[in-house]
C-alpha cells in the first residue's frame, strides 16, 4: 500500500501544479470543446459512417475494439473505485459534472487514444495530428478537474492496447 500512497501523493501534487498554471477561463473553455470531441456517441456515428461509405473492415475494427475497450474500462472503474479530484481534495470543485462516479481510468482519454491509433493505421500521414488531439483530450480532462494525471495515463495505455489487439486480430 505504501507504493500506492506514493503514487497518489505524486498524482495530487502534479494535479495541483497543473491547476496553478492554467489560465482558468481560456483553458476551461478550450478544454470543454476538446473533451466533447471525445464523447462516446461520436465514435458510434463514426463507425456507422464508415460502414455506410463501404469501409466495413474499419467499422468492424472500431465496433469490436470499442466493445473490448468499454468492457475493460468498466471493469477497471468498478475494481479500483478511485474517487475524482473534487471528491478527495479540499476546497476543489471540478469545472464540469463527470458522467460517472469514479476517476480511474479516463474513458475519454482511452477512447481518444483508441481512435488515434486506428486513424493512424488508416491515414498514417496524419498520425501527429491524431495523437496531438488525443493528448489534448487527456490534458483537458485534467484541466476540467475530473481526472488525475495517472487516470489519463492509464486511459491512454488502455485505448492504445485495445486498438493494437483489435488490429492484430482483425486487420
Amino acid at each position: 500500500m505504501n507504493i500506492l500512497n506514493s503514487i497518489h501523493n505524486m498524482d495530487v501534487s502534479t494535479f495541483y501544479w497543473l491547476m496553478a498554471r492554467k489560465h482558468r477561463q481560456i483553458m476551461t473553455r478550450a478544454s470543454r470543446v476538446v473533451s466533447m470531441s471525445a464523447d462516446g456517441p461520436l465514435y458510434v456515428l463514426l463507425a456507422i459512417s464508415m460502414w455506410s461509405m463501404g469501409y466495413s473492415q474499419c467499422a468492424l475494427i472500431v465496433a469490436v475494439g470499442f466493445t473490448i475497450e468499454r468492457i475493460l474500462y468498466l471493469l477497471l472503474k468498478k475494481s479500483f473505485k478511485r474517487n475524482r479530484p473534487a471528491d478527495i481534495l479540499d476546497d476543489f470543485t471540478s469545472f464540469i459534472r463527470p458522467s460517472d462516479q469514479f476517476s480511474f481510468p479516463s474513458g475519454h482519454t482511452s477512447g481518444a487514444f483508441f481512435m488515434a491509433y486506428c486513424l493512424s493505421e488508416w491515414v498514417p500521414e496524419f498520425y501527429m495530428s491524431f495523437y496531438s488531439w488525443s493528448a489534448m483530450v487527456a490534458m483537458s480532462r485534467i484541466f476540467l478537474g475530473v481526472h488525475f494525471p495517472t487516470d489519463t495515463a492509464m486511459g491512454a495505455l488502455l485505448g492504445t492496447t485495445c486498438a493494437m489487439v483489435t488490429f492484430e486480430a482483425l486487420a
